[in-house]
C-alpha cells in the first residue's frame, strides 16, 4: 500500500466460505492464470534486469535511454525495494546476492537531504522485511551467513530521521538531512500523508531493536495530526508542524491524505494498538459520511464539508482495497467499478479525473507506473473470486505490456490519451504494481508463494503484512482445538512484552493465533471474524435503513458504520457546521452516472 505500504502493511482474510469457488473468469482457465503469471515474472525480470544492467547501483532505471538516476538518496533504491519481490518469487541466488551486496556496501552517513515519507516506506521497509526474511528458517530463503546486517543498517537509518520529529506539535519535518540533521531552511509545511505514514516501519524497528523510540514519535505523529482534526473528524491536507495550523484544509482519501487511512488499520492489525483502530473508525466514518458520492470520493472543506473538488485522483484506488481489509466489501465492489472504468476508457489511470467535465484534468494526464488499483484488484478476487476482478487484472497487465513496456524497462506514460512515453521507472513499479499482479495470477492458478502458503505471523513482516494471513481463536476454541495441531505461533518475544506493556491500550495478539490455514475450523474460528447486523442502542433511532456491519475477533468488533459517529460537530459554530445540503455532496445526475457500476450482478 497508498503506495504506502506500499510496504507493508494484514491480515485479515475477511472473506466469506460463500464467496469461495473454482471458478476463474470467463475465458480464463486455470492453465491461462499460469501463464498470465509467468507473463508477469518475465515482466518482472525485463525490468529488474534492465535496472541492475544500466542503472544498479543508481536509484532508479531510466528504462528508454538505458541509464540511472539518484532519485532519492543515491544508494540502490530499486534494489532495497524490489528484495521482497525477489523472496516472493523464489528467487533465493538474486535474493542472497542482493543481500550480501547491501549489507557490505550500503550507508547513510551521507550529506543528503532525503523525505522522511518516501525514505521509511521504501527504504526503511525494505531493509526490514528482507532482515526477517532472510533470517527466519519458515521463509525458505533464510541465509546463513547473513547477521543482522540489514537491521543495523535500518536502526542506523532511523536514528539519522528522529531529527525530523523534533517539533512543537510532534509532526515531522518532510525532510531530513542523513548528515545534519533537519536543515534550517526546511520547510514547516508537511502533507497529512507524510507525518501519519511511518507508524509501520518504525514501529516494526522498535520491536527488533527493544529500543521504544521509534514507535513513540511515530505514534506522537498520529495523535498530533487526529488532535487537529476537524469537528466533523476530517484532517486537511497539508499543515504547519510548528503552529499546528492547517495550510490546505482540503480532505478527501487521495493525494497528500491516502496512507493516513491506510496505516491505522494497518497498525491496528500488526500491533494490536486499539488506539489505531478508535481513530481509523471515527475516520472512516466520517469519510464516507462527507467524501463519499457513490461510487466515487470527492474532496470537500474540513470544516463545512462543502464540495470543494468533484476529482478522482489516481491515489485514490487503494481505497477499495483498505475497504476490503475493514469488511466493507459492497462499497468496495462499487468504487473499484468506477475507478476501473476510468483505466478502460484510456488504458491507464491518469493522476487526475475531473467528474464534473468526464475529461482528464489538465497537467493530471500521467500514470506513472502506479500499483494502488492493481492492488484493490487483488484484494477484491482473494475476498470474493468474483471473475470480473481476474479480468481486470489481464487487462492492466495487457496495457502495460501494450503501451508501458520500453527498451530495458517500463516506462512511465505522460500522457494517458496518446500513451506517450517518459524515461522513468519508479522502484514502486517493481516493489509493488508487479508484485500485486503476480500474487493476483497466481491465486487464480494454485497461490504457490509465501504469502498464501507461509506460515508466518504477520507482524513479523511489516512490506508482506497485507498480504498475509492469520486466524485467531478465541480462548473456548483454542482450548478445544485438535492437541496434534503443531502448527501454532509462537507467543510475543521479550521485545514485544516489553513495548507492548508501556499502554494499556496495546495488547498482545500473538497468543490464540494459528500460522497460516486452519484446517477443521469453520470460517469465523479460522480468521477470527463473523458477520452480524448491529443493533440499535436502546432509546435511540437509528439514521439510516441500513445496518451497520460488525466485523467481530475473539477480543474486538470493528465497526464500519452507515451513521456519522457522535462528534462535537454539534456544538461547532455555524462556520463549522456542515449543513444538511453539504453533507456527502451530490454531483449531477448526468456525471453521476457516468459509469454503471451499479449492477445487480451477484458476486
Amino acid at each position: 500500500m497508498g503506495s504506502a505500504n506500499k510496504t507493508l502493511p494484514l491480515i485479515l482474510l475477511l472473506f466469506s466460505d460463500l464467496f469461495i469457488c473454482q471458478i476463474l473468469s470467463e475465458g480464463v482457465t486455470k492453465e491461462e492464470a499460469k501463464h498470465l503469471r509467468d507473463e508477469v515474472r518475465e515482466m518482472f525480470y525485463h525490468a529488474f534486469g534492465g535496472y541492475m544492467k544500466h542503472a544498479f547501483p543508481h536509484d532508479e532505471l531510466k528504462p528508454l535511454s538505458c541509464g540511472g538516476e539518484d532519485t532519492l538518496g543515491g544508494y540502490a533504491l530499486t534494489l532495497i525495494d524490489s528484495l521482497d519481490t525477489l523472496a516472493l518469487l523464489g528467487d533465493r541466488e538474486n535474493f542472497s546476492a542482493s543481500v550480501e551486496w547491501i549489507g557490505k556496501n550500503l550507508r547513510f552517513d551521507i550529506n543528503k537531504t532525503v523525505s522522511v515519507f518516501e525514505t521509511t516506506i521504501r527504504i526503511l521497509g525494505g531493509l526490514l522485511s528482507a532482515h526477517l526474511i532472510a533470517s527466519d528458517y519458515n521463509t525458505g530463503m533464510r541465509i546463513p551467513s547473513y547477521e543482522d546486517e540489514l537491521l543495523h543498517l535500518a536502526e542506523d537509518l532511523a536514528r539519522r530521521m528522529l531529527p525530523a520529529f523534533d517539533t512543537p506539535t510532534g509532526i515531522p519535518f518532510g525532510s531530513v538531512n542523513l548528515m545534519h540533521g533537519v536543515d534550517e531552511n526546511e520547510s514547516k509545511i508537511t502533507s497529512t500523508a507524510g507525518g501519519g505514514t511511518l507508524t509501520l516501519e518504525f514501529g516494526m524497528l522498535s520491536r527488533l531493536t527493544n529500543d521504544p523510540i521509534f514507535e513513540e514519535v511515530t505514534k506522537n505523529a498520529v495523535l498530533g495530526l487526529w488532535a487537529r482534526r476537524s469537528r466533523i473528524n476530517l484532517v486537511g491536507a497539508h499543515i504547519d508542524v510548528f503552529s499546528g495550523e492547517w495550510t490546505q484544509k482540503d480532505a478527501g482519501i487521495g493525494t497528500s491524505i491516502d496512507s493516513f487511512y491506510e496505516y491505522l488499520l494497518k497498525a491496528y492489525i500488526l500491533f494490536g494498538d486499539e488506539e489505531y483502530l478508535f481513530i481509523f473508525q471515527e475516520a472512516y466514518r466520517a469519510a464516507m459520511l462527507y467524501l463519499h458520492n457513490d461510487p466515487w470520493y470527492v474532496e470537500v472543506n474540513m470544516n463545512s464539508a462543502a464540495l470543494v473538488w468533484p476529482l478522482f485522483n489516481s491515489l485514490q484506488a487503494f481505497w477499495p482495497g483498505l475497504q476490503v481489509l475493514a469488511g466493507d466489501i459492497e462499497p468496495a465492489i462499487k468504487t473499484h467499478a468506477a475507478f476501473f472504468s476510468v483505466w478502460k476508457r484510456y488504458g491507464f489511470t491518469p493522476e487526475g479525473f475531473n467528474l464534473a467535465t468526464f475529461k482528464v484534468q489538465q497537467g493530471q494526464k500521467s500514470y506513472p507506473l502506479r500499483p494502488e488499483l492493481i492492488e484493490s484488484t487483488y484484494w477484491l478476487y482473494k475476498a470474493t473470486r468474483n471473475p470480473r476482478f481476474l479480468d481486470a487484472g489481464r487487462d492492466m497487465l495487457a496495457s502495460l505490456q501494450y503501451a508501458a513496456r520500453c527498451t530495458c524497462g517500463y516506462c512511465h506514460i505522460s500522457d494517458v490519451e496518446f500513451h506517450q512515453q517518459e524515461d522513468h521507472m519508479e522502484s514502486f513499479f517493481l516493489a509493488e504494481t508487479v508484485k500485486y499482479l503476480w500474487l493476483l495470477f497466481d491465486l487464480a492458478a494454485g497461490p504457490d508463494n509465501l504469502v498464501e502458503n507461509g506460515p508466518y505471523p504477520s507482524k513479523k513482516y511489516p512490506r508482506l503484512l497485507p498480504m498475509l494471513s492469520w486466524c485467531h481463536l478465541s480462548p473456548s476454541t483454542e482450548a478445544a482445538r485438535d492437541s496434534s495441531t503443531t502448527n501454532i505461533s509462537e507467543s510475543l518475544t521479550n521485545t514485544d512484552a516489553k513495548i507492548l506493556s508501556r499502554s494499556d491500550s496495546r495488547k498482545s495478539r500473538a497468543s490464540g493465533l494459528i500460522k497460516g490455514y486452519c484446517p477443521g475450523l469453520t470460517h469465523a474460528q479460522r480468521y477470527g471474524i463473523s458477520y452480524v447486523a448491529s443493533d440499535d442502542s436502546p432509546g435511540e433511532e437509528s439514521s439510516s435503513t441500513e445496518p451497520d456491519t460488525v466485523v467481530q475477533n475473539s477480543s474486538t468488533a470493528l465497526m464500519v458504520s452507515n451513521q456519522s459517529s457522535d462528534s462535537p460537530a454539534s456544538d461547532a459554530d455555524d462556520d463549522h457546521k456542515p449543513r444538511e445540503d453539504q453533507r456527502a455532496p451530490q454531483l449531477d445526475d448526468e456525471t453521476s452516472q457516468i459509469v454503471n457500476v451499479t449492477s445487480k450482478e451477484e458476486v
